[in-house]
């Protein structure tokens, strides 16, 4: 079964437009998993502007689920310029204190609205490779996300990732589109077999929603799916604990 892990970042956004505490973070990772949610994702940034180094901890003391951290390993500490708002202290540092089930590295930086590319292990992995080995000494499972290109997968591998999670912009770009989604699906597809010849294990995630995720769920090996945006957007219009079970119904569940 394909687990579903609910991101809380665009909660902890609605919360940062107001000095409030409401919502809660934590509350709603609660609701999350009564509502049937396998594991709660956050992804904090340097900037704190949504999910804060706080955050993390509060829900490390709470959560029975599984936690995934995601963010840039390279992204050092920086202090906080908000009253109220604590300093953040380096992606590393906060996951080495946390030790969440999972984490996974992202190749983001803040003049990105979000997440919007994989790493380039050519590139990168030499410095990539160290990070990983470091999390994996402490018993975090290490994914790193990645595009759906089979030689970069292979690189990923050889870097010691556990899993990768697949970016699955294009895919969803093209099924919103109507355009090409056949061809691009078969990119994942390919992904996802040349992932387990690997022995990595697969995650994917960016902008799945209740439309495309039926399809993409039919991915082979994939393990876990993360949702944030859509997942909040269709909680305004159904409620938290609807939207948690229709996506896990369109996960097959």
């Amino acid at each position: 079964m394909i687990a579903l892990s609910v991101n809380l970042n665009k909660i902890a956004l609605i919360r940062n437009s107001r000095d409030t505490t409401n919502p809660s973070v934590t509350e709603h990772a609660r609701m999350c998993i009564a509502a049937g949610a396998d594991g709660i994702t956050v992804h904090p940034r340097p900037d704190q502007r949504h999910i804060r180094a706080r955050d993390c901890v509060d829900l490390a003391a709470m959560l029975t689920v599984e936690f995934n951290i995601e963010g840039n390993p390279m992204a050092g500490p920086r202090r906080s310029e908000r009253a109220g708002v604590g300093d953040y202290p380096g992606f590393m540092e906060l996951v080495k204190a946390l030790r969440p089930a999972q984490c996974t590295l992202v190749p983001d930086g803040d003049d990105q609205l979000t997440s919007d590319h994989g790493f380039d292990l050519k590139k990168d992995g030499e410095k990539v490779a160290p990070l990983v080995s470091e999390l994996k000494s402490l018993g975090i499972r290490t994914s790193l996300f990645m595009d759906p290109e089979p030689e970069q997968i292979r690189l990923a591998a050889q870097v010691g990732a556990d899993r990768i999670e697949l970016y699955t912009e294009s895919y969803a770009r093209a099924f919103r589109t109507g355009t090409n989604v056949d061809s691009v699906l078969h990119q994942f597809v390919s992904a996802a077999e040349t992932a387990a010849q690997e022995g990595l294990g697969l995650n994917a995630g960016h902008d799945l929603d209740l439309d495309n995720l039926p399809r993409f769920a039919t991915v082979p090996g994939l393990l876990e799916v993360s949702i944030g945006h859509a997942l909040t957007v269709d909680a305004i219009r159904m409620g938290l604990a609807n939207a948690v079970a229709a996506y896990q119904k369109a996960l097959g569940k």
